[in-house]
């Protein structure tokens, strides 16, 4: 790591001579060597961070960063050259930093400093053991339906400390990398979320739209060219393994441990018969996830893929958990016979955000809740009509886009997790969901405290044979606000 002392910025003669420049000046100034994407924070550590950029050609870039904003004195990475093979990403990583500190960064061009963003930016190290903090997440971002994206407003308000894309984070639908390539640069510079990127740690899994086309799977000829691109826009801390390929890695931050799972890379065909051959993660990444459980002391566990977890999706179509059911199944009494506690899973897709439950608590287990979020800039769609899951501890949200927060409380002598959902307008949809680690152990049943009363009644209606939104005219409809959302 390179130390230097204080240099010249970006001085106002620049500036003023910039003001009067020629129009054939102002194309060479255009021209120069600069961000054509980002910066984007990526993989967070307590001593490092790392920045990813996409610059306009070959060049050497570097990173320069400070505690001092005025960068009196700052440390510099070593440079790193801008290749087209790589569709000109690097990823840069700042390292030997204090855990939980805020640093100023910038970053260099062939030495010189970006014309087109002279103030340099800024971001925090993770924690460096148990702490407070908040992780967001969401799914299905429709640049071609909404180049506008609201929900980044609420995102930044919201203020993560980290934040994971689980896939349809573009929706390509194509076999030709350069349709990847431009779709993933025409989101990054949508106005409201480049400020997001610059300071909130972004990790990704991916889904069918951004993997292939509409429900692809191993078999796709095309999984190599979406995972370079895959690769070279985004900073997460690893992809797959050492001869397994994919987006699959464990993040830890604050005392919890997340596992992003690939469920695209090695899936099986959704139409083959649901058995103990039939996978959704392979057997390489299987292995690997139950290992990284086996191992990991976190008081939570939080399992992200791109579909749903619950059975809501078994229907014709469904490429969700709900038909890879034997794997799921298998994973879950995993989780019990080892005793392993503290597990909750997150997913995307569906187009609605839910929060369901798979009470394995039944099964000598405890019970799994399912977060959802769908869509953060695509329709939200009313499936909840035809699906239903194990059990719905809250109405579906399909009103408007939306965005999850898991907020962790690791600091007490009871670990907490708070989950919810806000719309595009920053409100919350439900009343909040609190789990702690005694909640998640092996003979402790929750869900029917943790559902909504409206949720526990459809469910019995679903039991008894009838229409789990049905109506009843015998009965009318239960005196509740609930019932006046649908």
């Amino acid at each position: 790591m390179l130390k230097v002392g204080r240099r010249t910025f970006l001085s106002g003669s620049i500036l003023s001579s910039l003001a009067t420049l020629t129009s054939r000046a102002w194309a060479g100034v255009i021209g120069y060597p600069r961000a054509v994407q980002g910066p984007m924070i990526g993989a967070p550590g307590p001593n490092s961070f790392s920045v990813w950029v996409r610059a306009s050609g070959e060049f050497p870039v570097h990173l320069e960063y400070s505690t001092d904003r005025s960068f009196r004195e700052f440390s510099a990475t070593d440079s790193v050259v801008a290749s087209a093979d790589d569709n000109l990403c690097v990823v840069l990583t700042a390292e030997d930093l204090e855990p939980n500190t805020k640093y100023w960064y910038r970053l260099r061009f062939a030495g010189e400093p970006d014309k087109f963003q002279p103030l340099a930016h800024w971001t925090k190290t993770a924690p460096a053991g148990n702490a407070k903090f908040r992780v967001g997440f969401g799914s299905c971002c429709r640049i071609q339906l909404d180049p506008v994206q609201r929900i980044w407003n609420v995102a930044r308000v919201l203020e993560p400390d980290m934040f994971i894309w689980l896939g349809d984070n573009i929706y390509a639908d194509s076999d030709q990398a350069q349709i990847l390539v431009d779709l993933y640069a025409r989101g990054r510079v949508v106005e409201r979320i480049e400020p997001f990127l610059r300071s909130t740690p972004q990790l990704a899994t991916w889904d069918d739209h951004d993997f292939g086309y509409n429900d692809s799977d191993s078999l796709s000829p095309y999984r190599d060219v979406s995972l370079k691109v895959f690769k070279d826009f985004w900073a997460n801390p690893a992809y797959g393994e050492e001869g397994n390929p994919g987006v699959y890695f464990k993040q830890s931050y604050g005392g919890v441990d997340f596992f992003v799972l690939d469920g695209r890379y090695h899936r099986d065909p959704t139409d083959r018969p649901d058995n103990a051959s039939k996978t959704m993660l392979g057997a390489r990444q299987k292995a690997w996830l139950k290992e990284q459980l086996l191992a990991s002391d976190a008081a939570f566990k939080v399992l992200a893929v791109g579909g749903g977890w619950s059975c809501a999706e078994n229907e014709d179509g469904g490429d969700s958990w709900a038909v890879y059911m034997t794997e799921r199944n298998e994973l879950f009494d995993f989780i019990r016979d080892n005793d392993i506690s503290g597990v909750v899973c997150i997913s995307g897709d569906s187009h609605m955000g839910e929060l369901n439950c798979i009470p394995w608590s039944e099964k000598g287990g405890y019970d799994f809740y399912d977060f959802c979020s769908s869509p953060l800039a695509q329709q939200p769609a009313n499936k909840k009509t035809r699906q239903t899951p194990e059990v719905r501890i809250r109405d579906t949200w399909t009103r408007t886009v939306n965005i999850g927060l898991l907020e962790f409380d690791m600091t007490g002598e009871q670990p907490m997790l708070t989950y919810n959902l806000y719309d595009n307008l920053g409100e919350p949809v439900w009343d909040p969901l609190v789990l702690t680690p005694d909640d998640l152990k092996n003979g402790v049943s929750t869900w029917r405290d943790k559902a909504d009363p409206v949720e526990l009644d459809r469910l019995e209606r679903f039991k008894a044979g009838k229409g789990y939104y049905g109506y009843d005219p015998a009965e009318g409809w239960p005196d509740t606000p609930y019932y006046g959302r649908e």
